[in-house]
């Protein structure tokens, strides 16, 4: 198939024609299609539901070590949950807060303890002139939403197929004392996909921060959503390698069961040093006598162990794994094949990051919204919605059945094709 930079401008001029009448034709379906969040389907929820007859009125609430967990107490969560997350991110349960439903909760937490009163001793963020924040791009918009909250001056930096380019990471890291974090989510990345490397990790690790109260912000929110069962992808253990590395205390690491149970209805964590952990439960102590023991323990009794969450994720990998490869099939087809478009095969995670011709992407949404079809808004996945080029659109694509994805992948395809006819003619 040829492609659109090849094409003549009486060429252009054929397609631009062809492509607005199937755009119209598509108007006038009416369709209300969503690609715009990454939900969990239905289909998946139904995986989970055995979840709620794991702990009844007949069950013993009592966590192995005594405590009933219909009272108040354990600040830093019953120790069976302690070890099933520890398990799932490959930590040790001393170094474990099981906290509520939410890990973005956790991480908002953390950057306004951060802000009133400081980490390990260390100044309060509000108390100093500038605060800067580093954020790997294309990011996570609600990680950039809460450091935008708080007046955080948020520097982008280019992700790599190996992760976030190290080199600018340890240039503003190890040379100016007011840049105190930086976004991470290492494994299948929202929203390209990427795994971290083995350097990359070791890189982070060995991290010689001018501030003393820097802290690497790691979201291991997809530490065990893989695609396919064969070939998953393994990340090195941070908090082991920083503490080789001699940075014991550099790391804030969340997960939760958001998208491995109920969204809303998981239990989250934070996993840090013994130093971070005692400074994050001296504040916690004041916000709550502690989260939902029943939820941890029906949790524990539902997954049972690490072995059990894998056989739960392997059943959801096989109901998003075919939205996924159709998507690829389309956009290799329809998109590769013109010339005009790049995005990453994932191994795992729950979006794809299409990447448009320069100048595209916000024309490209407003049309697929026109049609019926809701994307992410344009410059979502940038500090401060604002894409530098204009290109990178995030594809959510687990929530609408495979029918549906199926048509709202159609629309995406030929408004792709059309806004690129569309800016050919203009250069």
């Amino acid at each position: 198939m040829k492609s659109y930079m090849e094409m003549t401008k009486e060429e252009l001029l054929q397609e631009k024609a062809a492509l607005e009448a199937e755009y119209c034709k598509i108007k006038s379906q009416g369709l209300a299609l969503d690609m715009s969040r990454g939900k969990p389907s239905a289909e998946q929820l139904d995986l989970s539901m055995g979840l709620l007859d794991a702990v009844d009125s007949k069950t013993v609430a009592v966590s192995e070590n005594g405590t009933d967990v219909r009272n108040y107490g354990v600040l830093d969560g019953i120790p069976e949950a302690k070890r099933l997350i520890a398990e799932m991110i490959n930590v040790k349960p001393e170094n474990v807060i099981v906290y509520g439903n939410s890990s973005l909760n956790i991480m908002y937490d953390q950057i306004a303890r951060a802000e009133l009163f400081g980490i390990c001793g260390n100044t309060p963020w509000s108390k100093l002139e500038t605060v800067k924040f580093l954020c790997p791009v294309p990011g996570y918009d609600r990680h950039f939403a809460i450091t935008e909250e708080f007046g955080i001056e948020m520097i982008n930096i280019p992700m790599t197929e190996e992760g976030p380019d190290m080199d600018l990471v340890e240039q503003y890291v190890n040379s100016d004392p007011a840049v105190k974090g930086i976004w991470c989510v290492p494994k299948y990345s929202n929203p390209q996909g990427v795994v971290y490397s083995d350097e990359t990790v070791r890189r982070f690790a060995a991290l010689k921060p001018a501030a003393t109260d820097f802290r690497i912000f790691w979201d291991n929110a997809y530490a065990v959503h893989h695609i396919y069962e064969s070939d998953q992808a393994e990340i090195l253990n941070i908090l082991d390698e920083c503490e080789k590395a001699g940075n014991p205390d550099m790391v804030f690491e969340f997960c939760s069961t958001s998208k491995v149970s109920f969204p809303g209805a998981g239990i989250a964590a934070i996993a840090s040093s013994g130093a971070n952990i005692s400074d994050i439960k001296k504040r916690l102590g004041m916000q709550t006598i502690g989260h939902d023991k029943i939820n941890q323990l029906r949790h524990v009794a539902y997954f049972k162990n690490m072995d059990g969450i894998k056989a739960h994720m392997m059943k959801q990998a096989a109901v998003i794994r075919p939205k996924f490869e159709m998507l690829d099939e389309m956009l290799t087809a329809e998109i590769a094949s013109r010339g005009i478009g790049n995005w990453m095969k994932p191994k795992g995670g729950y979006f794809i990051s299409f990447e448009a011709m320069d100048g595209c992407a916000k024309a490209i949404v407003d049309k697929c919204k026109e049609a019926g079809v809701v994307l992410t808004g344009a410059g979502s996945p940038f500090p401060y919605k604002k894409d530098p080029k204009d290109s990178v659109l995030r594809i959510a694509p687990t929530y609408p059945s495979l029918e549906e994805l199926t048509e709202a992948a159609k629309v995406f395809v030929t408004v792709v094709r059309l806004v690129s006819v569309e800016k050919l003619l203009k250069s």
